[in-house]
């Protein structure tokens, strides 16, 4: 029996949703997986809370039903757009959730572990892709695509692995493998001067062992100089011709503050491709 991969596509519409143009991109970067797409978007159901006095100053009920009837309202234009993107191989299911404010995160999360991976449309430095991003990266516990607006959909042909020989990175890689085209390359990013490596020749290793199970993979030592981790990963990745950058994402939960590793925090306010994050 043949596998369908389902691609898992939230999005949020209160208090901000993310750009249309990413959430184009993220759809057509899913023909080229050949996925099929499920979309859910939510509505927000805000608590009604008398002020008392207030309620005789400011309308705060028709406040708070004019803002749900825009998160409604919304949904229904996602589901309008998210379909005009499909094309004849795309197959995209749109569904509305009514949730709680403040619940929608843990939501997302929760439903993402139906799906084979995540795709997180990505636009610039918003507060909502970011809380989104990481409620299912590291709530979910499946891969998640974070896709900017840029990406131009095509088969992928060509991965980049940053890799320090973790359990996260090796996490990641296993993630990554199934989504590469038949024949398709990998490059394997190891960073010398950012923190101690756990071994000598540890892209040469993974080289060794991907070339084993017949993949064809070539070692990509990496020195920052200036740059950044994330800048550094981001340029070998793109110069080399790679179209995901896969990476494991490091981080602990404390009340859903987020402390991220420098490279994925790094990464992720300046995203110049699609980004695999595994935790």
């Amino acid at each position: 029996m043949a596998h369908t991969r389902i691609a898992y596509m939230p999005l949020a519409t209160y208090p901000e949703a993310v750009a249309d143009e990413s959430i184009q991109a993220a759809a057509a970067f899913a023909a080229s997986l050949e996925c099929t797409v499920n979309v859910t978007t939510f509505a927000v159901d805000i608590p009604r809370v008398s002020s008392g006095l207030g309620d005789l100053l400011i309308d705060i009920p028709g406040l708070v039903h004019a803002a749900e009837e825009k998160s409604r309202a919304e949904c229904r234009r996602l589901h309008d757009l998210a379909h005009g993107v499909a094309a004849p191989h795309l197959q995209v299911h749109c569904t509305t959730r009514e949730i709680a404010l403040g619940a929608v995160l843990d939501a997302a999360a929760a439903e993402a572990r139906y799906f084979d991976l995540t795709l997180l449309p990505w636009y610039g430095e918003t507060v909502a892709a970011q809380d989104m991003t990481q409620a299912v990266v590291f709530g979910s516990g499946r891969p998640a695509v974070l896709v900017p607006k840029s990406t131009q959909p095509a088969s992928l042909e060509h991965i980049a692995i940053a890799w320090d020989a973790s359990r996260v990175a090796a996490r990641a890689l296993g993630d990554a493998l199934p989504l590469l085209a038949e024949g398709g390359r990998i490059s394997v990013l190891t960073v010398q001067d950012e923190k101690p490596l756990g071994g000598s020749d540890l892209a040469g290793a993974l080289v060794s062992s991907l070339e084993k199970r017949g993949f064809s993979a070539t070692p990509l030592e990496i020195t920052l100089g200036k740059r950044t981790i994330a800048e550094a990963l981001q340029d070998t990745a793109l110069s080399n011709g790679a179209q995901l950058l896969a990476m494991g994402a490091f981080g602990h939960s404390r009340i859903r503050d987020f402390i991220l590793g420098g490279a994925t925090k790094g990464v992720l306010t300046q995203m110049r491709l699609p980004i695999l994050l595994s935790h």
